[in-house]
């Protein structure tokens, strides 16, 4: 069939509009990262809408010293936004039958103390569980890098509880740690292969591992942190708390990130009541400057389902709007700005 001369002109003058829309969208939102851009620390900013890249780009360094540019595939360490990969794991378990939700810790992890009796996995997964901070259990004369095995040791000897387990929300490193070591005694897998075979592998997140500083593969295309300090950036890649795993050990890029969100929308990997279960608002955040509920991994704020990361030179984020099938994943190597609201200022510009 031929298109008729005015019905083509329409058509491309249709077409045009829209480019030049996209491009003022562009560069608004070049503007609001423009901290990140030029010879500093950087970040790596992708926009999806129906499942599609909207938007996918790199700002500034992600190593200053050979000065590496950031780019969609440059591997951040993601912090906290870890968790909900975790969760995926124990949800895994739990489709697979090698776990139930309700069990105790103590069932899984024997060598904690018998006041953590009462904990059971769920809590762990919503933070209601009361556990110590691992941090707060540092030695005063450690030195190094705290393992999983040091956060197992120092719970095991520690009987404190913020609160009876189920009680009340303290949001908890030290749960998540456990979960991840609780994967590796029900999967009878180390939790960097379960990871790996379950998750990473199956949606081709090519570019994505639980990095062990002192084993296993290195990362790719990897971001260094940095942190500014009199005015200047210094890296300031890890701590003292970099090396724990199940918190916050995770290294991916936009690309693949993509490919998680992808498959939260269907039964490629979590069956749609694990899905309901992660995204169900379990119990009220409290002490946090932003009003939001917990589901397994997962923060709940009126229509969007997030959680950021923080770590020493990491500050991350992502962002989704399920009913509205928009997501933004904003990934940065530096200790600031907070990417949290600059995703939300990115998100008025495409949903107004």
């Amino acid at each position: 069939m031929q298109i008729k001369p005015i019905l083509l002109l329409a058509m491309l003058s249709i077409a045009c509009a829209q480019a030049h829309a996209d491009d003022t969208k562009a560069a608004q939102v070049d503007a609001i990262m423009h901290e990140y851009a030029g010879d500093v620390p950087g970040a790596s900013l992708l926009i999806l809408k129906d499942g599609k890249p909207v938007l996918s780009r790199g700002y500034g360094m992600a190593n200053l010293e050979d000065h590496v540019a950031a780019t969609p595939v440059t591997d951040y360490r993601l912090a906290s936004v870890t968790k909900q990969f975790i969760a995926a794991a124990i949800l895994l378990l739990r489709q697979d039958g090698k776990l139930h939700l309700h069990d105790s810790v103590r069932q899984w992890l024997p060598s904690l103390p018998a006041s953590d009796a009462g904990v059971r996995i769920e809590n762990l997964l919503d933070h209601t569980g009361g556990l110590t901070d691992y941090e707060d259990l540092i030695p005063t004369d450690f030195k190094g890098q705290v393992s999983d095995a040091d956060v197992l040791r120092w719970l095991s000897a520690d009987s404190g509880h913020y609160f009876p387990p189920g009680q009340g929300y303290r949001y908890s490193n030290s749960g998540y740690v456990l979960l991840g070591l609780i994967v590796e005694r029900a999967s009878h897998m180390t939790l960097p292969t379960f990871l790996k075979q379950r998750i990473f592998d199956p949606l081709g997140m090519t570019h994505t591992l639980l990095y062990e500083h002192h084993r296993g593969p290195q990362v790719p295309h990897r971001a260094y942190g940095y942190s500014e300090e009199n005015g200047k950036w210094t890296r300031t890649d890890q701590d003292a708390t970099s090396a724990t795993r199940g918190d916050g050990g995770i290294y991916s890029c936009i690309e693949d990130m993509a490919k998680w969100d992808a498959a939260l929308y269907d039964d490629r990997l979590l069956s749609a009541a694990s899905r309901k279960l992660a995204f169900t608002p379990h119990v009220k955040v409290t002490g946090e400057p932003y009003e939001a509920y917990y589901g397994f991994g997962w923060r709940i704020s009126g229509d969007t389902i997030w959680h950021s990361g923080e770590s020493i030179g990491f500050r991350n984020v992502i962002v989704r709007w399920p009913k509205q099938h928009f997501t933004i994943v904003l990934l940065s190597n530096r200790n600031a700005p907070e990417p949290y609201r600059t995703a939300l200022a990115i998100a008025r510009i495409y949903q107004p």
